[in-house]
């Protein structure tokens, strides 16, 4: 039976240590501030909205929220990026993704100042993190090495595969992963015997997609698991990717859904808006 990582528990430990030094940091008259930017209606936008403003109350960050209605012209959105990229209180800038269909995402992303860009998405930060000089990390991806450092498994030298190759999660992921020495393989719908590939992973990362898709022939005994994903199963129930009943009893590790790596996206969040405000404000 495999160790369950508890991302709720890793996400309230980095919070409270971001909570402490933003304490201090406010003892000095210092404070963070994130913006975060809604465009619509979107019901999953609404509640991951709500749970930022939550976690920057519990690290004691000042929330600027700007909810705009579906029918926001780019020009609007536009404008709005760039009163908060000359905004002082503002560290952090996040727009919520995915945007209603008239609007360009790679367009409104570009335009954020990459060192108020706290999802990391800007070009200027992928480039940085493809060459291992980063101040930000993609959220998603960030969280995931966080929640394989609990384990205390080592990276260097073992064999990682990485399921899924988006700009959000997979090539990150990756590169992550490379810069702590795994010797890593990235998996997607064009490779071929998709099994021999995983079941040689000594850390198997899923971000496919698909609910369940990745079961206990899939795994290699004692690998640590991690799933991001987040679907619904044929009974409207929260899932993964891996089908967590047939491969707890196969790795050394596994995270759970829900509870695993969704709470560690926001948590890395609130750590790379506090690296923004530290740097503005030329603390070391």
């Amino acid at each position: 039976m495999a160790n369950i990582i508890d991302g709720k528990a890793v996400s309230a430990q980095v919070k409270e240590d971001i909570r402490v030094e933003t304490e201090k940091l406010k003892a000095q008259g210092i404070e963070i501030g994130l913006a975060v930017v809604i465009v619509g209606n979107d019901p999953a936008s609404q509640v991951y909205v709500r749970n930022k403003e939550k976690a920057c109350e519990t690290v004691g960050f000042n929330s600027y929220k700007y909810a705009l209605p579906e029918e926001t012209t780019e020009q609007e959105l536009l404008a709005l990026v760039d009163k908060l990229n000359n905004d002082d209180k503002v560290d952090g800038i996040l727009v919520q993704l995915p945007l209603p269909k008239h609007l360009d995402d790679k367009i409104i992303i570009n335009n954020i100042r990459p060192d108020k860009d706290v999802d990391a998405f800007h070009p200027v930060n992928v480039g940085k993190i493809m060459i291992g000089d980063y101040s930000f990390l993609p959220c998603t991806p960030a969280g995931v090495m966080e929640l394989i450092k609990s384990t205390g498994t080592e990276i260097a030298g073992k064999e990682c595969v990485v399921i899924g190759r988006s700009n959000i999660v997979g090539k990150p992921q990756a590169m992550l992963l490379l810069h702590q020495s795994g010797t890593v393989t990235i998996c997607h719908s064009k490779t071929k015997d998709l099994k021999a590939v995983t079941s040689r992973a000594d850390i198997l990362v899923a971000a496919v997609g698909r609910a369940k898709m990745i079961t206990a022939d899939y795994v290699k005994q004692g690998a640590v698991v991690i799933d991001v994903g987040m679907n619904r199963d044929e009974n409207g129930k929260l899932c993964g990717d891996v089908d967590f009943e047939s491969v707890k009893d196969k790795a050394s590790y596994i995270t759970p859904v829900p509870g695993g790596v969704g709470p560690m996206t926001i948590a890395m969040l609130m750590k790379n808006t506090l690296t923004a405000g530290k740097d503005h404000h030329g603390v070391k």
